[in-house]
């Protein structure tokens, strides 16, 4: 008995510790800027209102990255997926020369640091004349985000018995047909859950952004969030307001996802 009011209590403690913090963060959106800091401290708004999020919603600004990054989200997760199954399939179907050196090549960029990358990166961006463009920005990201997607789904095809392969080709459908219309509607738990693991990295990244963009109608929601400083003051309401909005595109993902996420992050780790 007392076990088992030690963990409960246990649980109330972490689920108050994870949960008050985005408690605070919604009561400080809905509050005039100077009664952020009030005395004594008031857990809830002294004056409800709703003008830091009219103030986020109504700055063309702000809508600019909230467009880039839903952009550069979209654009880089089905290009990583496209290209991911077509390459995940190949090696876990195939044996070819020189499959084990491109396997643990590509197993080993998961090791090195992002931030170890942002300088040849940059320097790469400014000889090919494609530094602070669209472009550039996008080709970052598939870069990092597309070994991981090939590691889970050559996981995730290799639990996929090869039988299925067999029967496809012997009623006459190509290898093509066979990946499209056999092969991925079965892998879908696990392209799934890489591709709402890709949305997610593209969308809160923010290092390797600020160090490729410069124009204001590239940035995105984690530059547009930083911007929010002022030389003397923050305007905290507007930043927890525009926190809490671009916190919700994940939070719907995830929560509509979340079964395919853990199991396809499950399949791909273990059958790999």
């Amino acid at each position: 008995m007392k076990k088992k009011v030690l963990l409960y209590f246990v649980l109330i403690f972490n689920s108050i510790f994870i949960i008050f913090p985005l408690f605070w963060m919604v009561s400080i959106s809905f509050r005039h800027n100077g009664d952020v800091f009030s005395y004594p401290v008031k857990f809830l708004p002294p004056e409800f209102t709703l003008d830091a999020y009219i103030k986020v919603l109504s700055n063309d600004k702000i809508l600019t990255y909230f467009f880039n990054s839903y952009f550069n989200g979209i654009v880089v997760t089905i290009i990583a997926a496209i290209v991911g199954i077509m390459a995940a399939y190949a090696i876990s179907r195939y044996n070819f020369k020189g499959k084990y050196l491109f396997n643990s090549f590509v197993i080993a960029t998961q090791s090195i640091p992002q931030v170890t990358l942002i300088i040849p990166f940059f320097i790469l961006m400014v000889a090919y004349n494609i530094y602070d463009t669209r472009f550039g920005l996008l080709s970052a990201f598939i870069s990092f985000a597309l070994p991981y997607t090939i590691i889970m789904l050559v996981g995730y095809f290799n639990s996929i018995s090869k039988e299925l392969d067999e029967a496809a080709r012997i009623d006459g459908a190509s290898e093509f047909r066979t990946l499209w219309t056999i092969i991925v509607p079965v892998a879908r738990p696990g392209i799934v859950s890489t591709m709402i693991y890709t949305f997610i990295l593209v969308w809160n990244e923010y290092i390797l952004t600020t160090t490729l963009i410069r124009s204001d109608d590239l940035k995105t929601i984690p530059i547009g969030i930083a911007l929010l400083k002022g030389e003397s003051t923050y305007e905290w309401n507007m930043l927890m307001a525009m926190s809490l909005l671009a916190s919700i595109p994940v939070l719907i993902i995830y929560l509509f996802g979340q079964q395919q996420f853990i199991g396809g992050i499950a399949a791909g780790g273990v059958k790999g």
